[in-house]
């Protein structure tokens, strides 16, 4: 998804949209039938005053009372059936909106969810949420006046020039003459408009994006006295919103002024062609009033068009910057033949894997041979860099192998699908990641629908039960956005019963400790010792002593597995993980 790289014409943004539009052809047939029935009153009302002015004057038969009250009657039938088809295009021709608005944010949010890490890595929260959010606002109000206004505009333009070629086709065919001519520039500037609509959603992207980043690091900010370069920064952004929003503005203006002239130029044409066609008798008084009431709507439709240009484009920005996310490929996805995973001992196979990251083409692993036995606790040491989270990403798929293949009790990790392969799997990260919400909330997330009880025994396993109890609602407690209520070792301790909840066969620990104080690290690590008992389970460490009991620990370095063995077993080699353990080399050394 690469912004203003990715062009969609128009008629492909409305034939991707077609299929959302047709999802309610029923609400959409009705709305259409009744923008018909309010064209009604626009295109009878000349043809009644053409009548009166022509009987006035004795062209046809004379007016009576009973004719005039009869029209009246007429009219104000005409105008309350225009009231009730009004009534429904204002109410169920919204709610139509509404649906395609929320068909097209699910699809959007449910294809996000499938993209790989890497995508994540390279886009910037803030403007995926503003293509989910703002730029879907704007379809609402284009799925319902799009085809409604498109369709009236159609229906008045046809029937005043049948109606009014039935007077004279000479005068009609002036008058629609300056129509084409018209189409020709608002296309031509409005072209110009979408492309401004699009870079002011972009800006206002991006300025999420740096709202949200200065916000969530507030602490930081604060912590440096960051506030002046935060706001210099903020302003920058702002500026230039301001002016992509003013570029913007003179489009609409130009728009608006060439459809005001082209309004003069017909009434113009009427007042010369028509006055001169009543000095030759072509056209009589009663024609020409209606003439002037065509006209009148016509322009007042063109005005229409032109008012919903502006909605028509920020439509179109919408839909088009909501296909640029749905036309990203998935990397990572099931394979047609997958099937579910079935772990019964946990064994994993690294069978020469290789694997670069596809942005940067960094190759981290080169031929990896490894076989992890069921039950084993293996630590992972080595550089920054050096492929430990790397190797423990590959299990659950969050990266796609460049090489080789992944085995768990024999399958082929590629070949079986995604949620039975991470059903299998749980994490522990250094980062941990609590939803805003309660505490129940966060550990039922580990499985949903678990019971109370099996949520407080996952606690306890954890060594979290106690700490919870003692919140002011305990496990309704309310823990902020990303826990920012709790402590580090409570956060940790929550996100190990997270995974103690789940009950996986395979545990990924990703430097689960590395960030806690001394005594928050006692705690979690006795979790983790629960944790791992008789699971197969690999261990990222940068303090050495997290690994000290590990059954086997790996040293990874630039070359692969460099040492292996035990804690006994390396430390008498006196290699690189003696000197690591001994502080006589630094991982940055390997």
């Amino acid at each position: 998804m690469n912004e203003g790289k990715r062009t969609y014409s128009t008629g492909v943004l409305l034939r991707r949209f077609a299929p959302y539009l047709l999802k309610y052809r029923k609400i959409l047939f009705f709305d259409l039938l009744m923008a018909g029935l309010t064209t009604l009153c626009d295109i009878i009302l000349p043809m009644i005053m053409r009548r009166l002015t022509n009987s006035a004057l004795g062209i046809l038969a004379p007016l009576t009372v009973q004719s005039v009250i009869q029209m009246a009657l007429f009219y104000v039938a005409l105008r309350l059936v225009d009231g009730a088809a009004n009534f429904y295009m204002q109410s169920q021709g919204h709610i139509m909106g509404v649906y395609i608005e929320t068909d097209m944010r699910k699809d959007a949010f449910e294809h996000l969810l499938r993209l790989s890490d890497s995508f994540f890595a390279n886009h910037k929260i803030g403007q995926l949420m503003g293509r989910i959010t703002n730029d879907l606002f704007d379809v609402t109000e284009f799925a319902h006046h799009c085809p409604e206004e498109f369709f009236i505009a159609g229906v008045k333009i046809l029937a005043s020039f049948i109606i009014l070629c039935r007077s004279s086709i000479e005068l009609t065919l002036i008058i629609f003459a300056c129509i084409p001519v018209m189409a020709v520039v608002s296309v031509k500037i409005n072209q110009r408009l979408r492309a401004a609509f699009k870079q002011q959603r972009h800006q206002i992207g991006e300025l999420n994006a740096a709202i949200e980043d200065s916000l969530l690091g507030e602490r930081v900010v604060k912590a440096f006295t960051g506030e002046s370069e935060e706001m210099r920064k903020f302003g920058e952004g702002n500026l230039e919103f301001q002016r992509i929003k003013k570029k913007t503005y003179y489009f609409m203006a130009a728009f608006g002024t060439s459809t005001r002239l082209f309004d003069g130029l017909m009434y113009t044409v009427v007042i010369l062609a028509g006055g001169l066609f009543l000095i030759y008798g072509k056209i009589s008084a009663g024609d020409m009033v209606a003439y002037v009431l065509y006209v009148s709507t016509l322009i007042a439709t063109i005005r229409r068009i032109v008012e919903f240009a502006e909605q028509f484009q920020r439509g179109m920005t919408g839909i088009e910057r909501f296909l640029e996310i749905m036309d990203t490929p998935v990397d990572i996805e099931d394979a047609e033949d997958a099937v579910d995973l079935r772990v019964k001992e946990g064994r994993i196979e690294f069978r020469d894997v290789s694997f670069e990251y596809p942005d940067d083409h960094n190759k981290v692993l080169r031929h990896l041979n490894l076989t992890i036995r069921p039950g084993e606790n293996v630590g992972l040491v080595g550089p920054s860099g050096g492929g430990k989270t790397t190797l423990c990403n590959l299990i659950p798929r969050f990266y796609e192998l460049t090489g080789g293949s992944i085995l768990i009790d024999g399958q082929d990790i590629s070949k079986v699908t995604l949620l039975s392969l991470r059903n299998a799997v749980g994490i522990v990260q250094q980062d941990v990641y609590l939803f805003s919400g309660t505490v129940r909330q966060n550990i039922s997330y580990g499985r949903p629908g678990a019971t109370d009880e099996e949520i407080r025994e996952a606690a306890r396993l954890a060594g979290a039960d106690e700490f919870i109890r003692q919140l002011p609602d305990g496990y309704d407690s309310y823990i902020g956005e990303r826990g920012v209520k709790l402590s580090g070792g409570q956060k940790q301790r929550i996100s190990i019963a997270r995974v103690f909840l789940r009950n996986p066969r395979i545990l990924l620990l990703d430097e689960a400790t590395s960030a806690l104080d001394n005594e928050s690290e006692i705690l979690v690590g006795r979790s983790l010792a629960r944790l791992t008992k008789g699971r197969t389970t690999l261990t990222i460490a940068h303090r050495l002593t997290t690994i000290r009991d590990a059954d086997r620990i790996l040293v990874l370095g630039r070359e692969g597995i460099e040492e292996e063995g035990s804690h006994d077993e390396l430390i008498a080699k006196k290699g690189l993980y003696y000197r690591l353990w001994n502080g006589l080399l630094s991982e940055e050394d390997l």
